[in-house]
């Protein structure tokens, strides 16, 4: 464990999957860290209890729905105040499924619009006071599907170009403030919901690597990103086994 100074992180959707991960990894390089979670309750609990168990008063948690924009302020808040300092945001909580055109509704907008860009950028923007007075980082987790178009999924990708542009945004004209990169993951972990063999021998197949990724390869990026790379910003990380080649 490195000493990271009492350093405080927020990591949005950090009660499962790469969020977990991303959250655990901040720990054991010495940051106090905020675990944000939307419905999971009892997972983020456990967390907390594990990360406080090794460490005392190093982990709390913190519920809010990011398509609510009051919630969205009193999340910002909680984690400004909790330690009296924030120094990283990992805008990493995110909505994804298929949209097909013709199919879409206000509510699908709502919801992939809210938790991908709507949601970041207001967080963001109230934590900007303390992130600047500490010097502080943002890593935004975008998707290699920024940039181009994925079958049936329009809303879920202008969501992702949206907060692309605002990590962009955000390093110009914030630049000697703080610093802002995103990461780009390609297929990470297997989809929550049952994926057909087929399918995912086809997705192999466009991967150089000939694999999928590990949450621990963006954990690295992420530890990279914030720990390591005072003279990188404004970037955009792909992390994808090369998968962005054949898209």
């Amino acid at each position: 464990m490195n000493n990271a100074d009492n350093k405080v992180a927020l990591i949005t959707g950090a009660a499962q999957r790469v969020g977990e991960q991303i959250a655990r990894g901040l720990h054991a390089r010495g940051y106090r860290v905020i675990v944000h979670y939307r419905s999971g309750r009892e997972r983020a609990e456990t967390i907390a209890t594990e990360l406080n168990t090794s460490r005392a008063d190093s982990a709390d948690i913190v519920s809010a729905d990011l398509c609510d924009l009051d919630a969205v302020e009193r999340l910002a808040d909680f984690s400004a105040k909790r330690w009296g300092r924030l120094d990283v945001l990992i805008n990493n909580a995110s909505s994804y499924y298929p949209t097909p055109w013709g199919s879409a509704t206000e509510a699908d907008w709502q919801n992939l619009i809210g938790s991908n860009l709507m949601g970041p950028f207001f967080l963001t923007q109230h934590l900007l006071p303390t992130l600047i007075e500490h010097k502080g980082n943002i890593v935004n987790m975008i998707d290699i599907f920024a940039e181009r178009p994925a079958h049936d999924l329009p809303v879920y990708g202008i969501a992702k170009a949206g907060l692309a542009h605002m990590t962009n945004s955000l390093a110009f004209d914030l630049r000697g403030k703080i610093r802002v990169n995103g990461i780009a993951p390609g297929v990470i972990l297997w989809p929550e919901h049952p994926t057909p063999a087929a399918q995912k021998d086809e997705t192999l197949k466009r991967i150089p690597l000939g694999q999928i990724g590990d949450p621990s390869d963006i954990v690295r990026t992420v530890l990279f990103l914030v720990e390591d790379a005072p003279y990188i910003n404004g970037q955009i990380i792909a992390v994808d086994g090369g998968l962005n080649l054949n898209t």
